[in-house]
């Protein structure tokens, strides 16, 4: 006997029933023994294009894979999912479809691409194409990239800029402030000996103050972003906050991107689309190569903060890599290790290659998207990394 549809929303019986019922996918397995009409019959119907087990259908009841290869058929369905589901579930389920179905050669088509939910990852994903992608096909591609970054640098910019400026402004302390500029935490601390118990209170004989931020660049960042496969989440929120950092007049920002050739991608930082353009995804890895470009071009090590976004895979010569980054440190360079710069969660790295780095005083660890000002702010401050606890 089958439960009827539609569901009694007042009955949570029947809502879980349903709700398995979806889950499941309505095979002799599932155990519900519900039957789906309506809007959830044409909802299971996008669940099972995608997630249905085509080797037993089930007539009437079980899900069978229905995109194939079809272009029509694969519009329409990404049609159907954003009918049916939330705009974070679509991005899920586009990434399944690429994934699971081998769908990645129809976003070459215009039409398909203007079908999609862009994100991170559809980014990813054009960026790996775009060698073979035809001429029709990439101003409608570089409409979707240009949305994604766009939508980023909304979320990331203002927050990035303002924990930056902060910290350069902190890290030009004088020791003659005007009043406004009085860094009345460390101004405390550094006069606690003058405390006077009857007044209850310090008088502070040395201020210190933040001093205010100068017109000329005081710091240098290098971004040296491994483009190999893995990576293409990091590679697209690093262009971004390339750009936003070469925003900033008191920071010199440099943009370094490598698979086992090395590309200084610094003179595009004004339009992170052509930066991502200017990537190749995929390819082998030369860390030490990377590493050994971005280190001739350090002028100022004591100012310089480098930024290695890398999942650590080393493909060149190992000794050298950890010889480049110790040499670094010793003369003064702030070395920041990023395992990944993207929402998800710890990326699959080369832990002996982390560890390394950690015994020189450059531990390794993911970095999302909105930790990533904290992080750039410690390193200018030469303060301790705000590492994350491991999960």
């Amino acid at each position: 006997m089958t439960v009827p549809s539609p569901v009694d929303a007042h009955d949570p019986i029947q809502e879980r029933l349903r709700r398995w019922r979806l889950v499941l996918g309505g095979d002799r397995a599932d155990g519900t023994g519900y039957a789906l009409s309506g809007r959830d019959a044409a909802m299971d119907g996008t669940l099972a294009a995608l997630y249905g087990k085509g080797d037993r259908p089930q007539p009437g009841r079980g899900r069978t894979a229905g995109l194939g290869a079809s272009a029509p058929a694969m519009a329409r369905w990404l049609g159907d999912i954003r009918t049916y589901f939330p705009s974070s579930v679509v991005q899920v389920m586009q990434r399944d479809a690429i994934d699971r179905l081998g769908l990645s050669s129809l976003l070459l088509e215009p039409e398909m691409l203007e079908a999609v939910e862009p994100d991170v990852h559809l980014v990813g994903t054009l960026l790996s194409l775009s060698k073979a992608m035809p001429e029709t096909t990439k101003e409608t591609a570089r409409a979707v990239v240009h949305k994604v970054v766009e939508d980023l640098e909304k979320r990331l910019a203002a927050r990035t800029r303002a924990t930056l400026t902060g910290a350069l402004d902190r890290s030009a302390r004088v020791s003659r402030p005007r009043p406004h500029d009085v860094d009345w935490n460390r101004t405390i601390v550094a006069n606690l000996k003058h405390y006077l118990p009857e007044y209850r209170t310090v008088v502070p004989e040395r201020l210190i103050g933040y001093g205010r931020a100068a017109r000329s660049v005081r710091k240098e960042v290098v971004l040296c972003v491994d483009q190999s496969g893995s990576m293409a989440a990091s590679v697209v929120y690093a262009s971004v906050f390339g750009a936003v950092l070469a925003s900033l007049r008191s920071i010199s920002t440099r943009l370094v991107v490598f698979d086992t050739t090395v590309v200084d991608l610094t003179d595009q930082l004004d339009d992170p689309v052509d930066v991502l353009f200017g990537t190749q995804l995929g390819g082998g890895t030369d860390i030490n190569r990377a590493l050994a470009y971005c280190q001739s071009r350090i002028t100022r090590p004591a100012e310089t903060v480098v930024v290695l976004i890398s999942d650590l895979y080393e493909g060149g010569i190992r000794a050298e890599m950890l010889g480049r980054v110790a040499a670094m440190k010793a003369s003064g360079v702030q070395f920041v290790t990023l395992l990944a710069l993207s929402d998800e969660g710890a990326p699959a790295y080369d832990r002996e290659h982390a560890a390394a780095l950690a015994a020189l005083g450059a531990p390794a660890f993911a970095c999302t998207p909105d930790l990533f000002p904290a992080v750039m702010a410690a390193a200018l401050e030469k303060r301790p990394l705000p590492v994350p606890e491991p999960v």
